[in-house]
């Protein structure tokens, strides 16, 4: 039995083909669900024994009062104001965080009403502030 050559390098190549088309079709099916996970209001609920955060810049602040009234940084401004003046700052700064203050006594839909404004300005970090639960 002689070998030659030829037969000992076809044996020793690897055929990536089939690594190719399975990488290929992962790719496809993250590209098709990764808007469908876009959509909504996405909220992480606050952990007891957070931390605070630590900013190194001026922080976005939108506050509800216990009137429903919608602040940006201590300016009062009206819904559509609000989403105006936000999307003009994620335009400039599209990485920017925006940290949401609502009032416990605030209807939850008032609530969902200014983070789909807060959403639909371009903001893709939003923030819930919370105060950390007193000892009893």
């Amino acid at each position: 039995m002689a070998f030659d050559q030829h037969d000992r390098d076809d044996i020793s190549q690897i055929n990536i083909t089939p690594l190719v088309d399975v990488m290929l079709v992962l790719l496809v099916i993250f590209m098709v669900t990764a808007p469908i996970l876009q959509q909504g209001v996405s909220v992480d609920l606050p952990e007891v024994t957070a931390a605070p955060l630590v900013g190194s810049e001026e922080q976005l602040l939108v506050v509800v009062n216990r009137e429903g009234k919608v602040q940006l940084n201590d300016t009062p401004l009206p819904m559509e104001e609000l989403h105006r003046k936000l999307n003009a700052i994620m335009r400039v700064k599209p990485d920017r965080q925006v940290y949401l203050r609502a009032d416990k006594n605030v209807p939850y839909g008032r609530v969902v009403e200014v983070m789909a404004a807060v959403q639909t300005a371009g903001v893709r970090k939003l923030g819930m502030v919370t105060e950390p639960l007193k000892d009893e």
